[in-house]
């Protein structure tokens, strides 16, 4: 499907959506919400991906809410802004659900709800020339958009206070440092990094992936014996799956496996 504000290209199980509004450093109107919640939808339900990653045009990743646009926002009324807050809430979730990981290349400029985005993502790179932050307060809001609940579990209580109160926007190095991205990179490297992961995940059994990522994002809200349990359970269902027979005959027979997702 096309899309006026997104691109989705599909190669070896490899899907990269990129964010497509170069003039607005990428940030969302509604109809850019419509298009990402319409292609995330077509992506969960694509059985033949095998890894997401999300970067965005020229400068930035994403602005996130373009401010502009704001004022519609209010217009609705609380109940209807709940409604719409819930429509953005609902597509970052499903990055964070879905059985495949998910990486955030970060290219540029990733505030407010563009780095909330790239928070529901499983991995995330940065150009070393990226900045990000939460401008929220300085239009008198908070992160509303997994911004405070993603944030405080990623980055602890204290610099997830910092980061949101001050507002202030930090550079690649010290999102690396407080463990906010993974990896900082040359901005000529970080889409080929991102797409070397990417192909290495994809080499990688599907289900078990898929269950890995359920089990860890679960544990973050459970007790220990709870989290073993999930542990048992997800493994119960991949010892019987056509995946783990061949990866078991292939690591004997020393050669690559050819996992398919069965």
């Amino acid at each position: 499907m096309p899309y006026e504000f997104l691109t989705v290209v599909m190669e070896g199980g490899v899907g990269v959506l990129t964010l497509n509004r170069p003039e607005t450093f990428n940030a969302w109107n509604q109809k850019m919400r419509d298009e990402l919640r319409e292609a995330m939808a077509a992506l969960v339900a694509d059985d033949s991906l095998r890894v997401l990653v999300i970067t965005g045009t020229g400068r930035a990743f994403s602005a996130g809410e373009d401010v502009r646009g704001m004022q519609g926002l209010t217009d609705v009324g609380t109940r209807g802004f709940r409604r719409v807050a819930r429509g953005i809430h609902n597509v970052f979730d499903e990055i964070e659900a879905m059985e495949v990981p998910v990486i955030a290349a970060i290219n540029g400029v990733a505030a407010g709800g563009g780095i909330e985005l790239a928070l529901s993502c499983d991995f995330r790179l940065a150009a070393d020339t990226a900045r990000m932050g939460f401008p929220e307060n300085n239009v008198g809001l908070i992160p509303g958009s997994g911004g405070c609940s993603r944030l405080v579990k990623i980055v602890g209580l204290a610099k997830a206070k910092r980061l949101v109160m001050t507002g202030e926007m930090i550079d690649a190095q010290r999102a690396l440092d407080i463990g906010l991205v993974e990896e900082v990179l040359p901005s000529e490297k970080l889409l080929p990094r991102a797409m070397e992961l990417a192909r290495l995940l994809a080499g990688k059994a599907p289900l078990a992936l898929g269950l890995a990522k359920i089990v860890l994002n679960s544990c973050l809200n459970v007790d220990p014996e709870t989290g073993r349990n999930l542990e048992r359970l997800g493994q119960s269902i991949l010892k019987k799956t056509e995946d783990h027979v061949e990866g078991a005959k292939a690591f004997v027979e020393k050669r690559r496996p050819e996992f398919k997702g069965r």
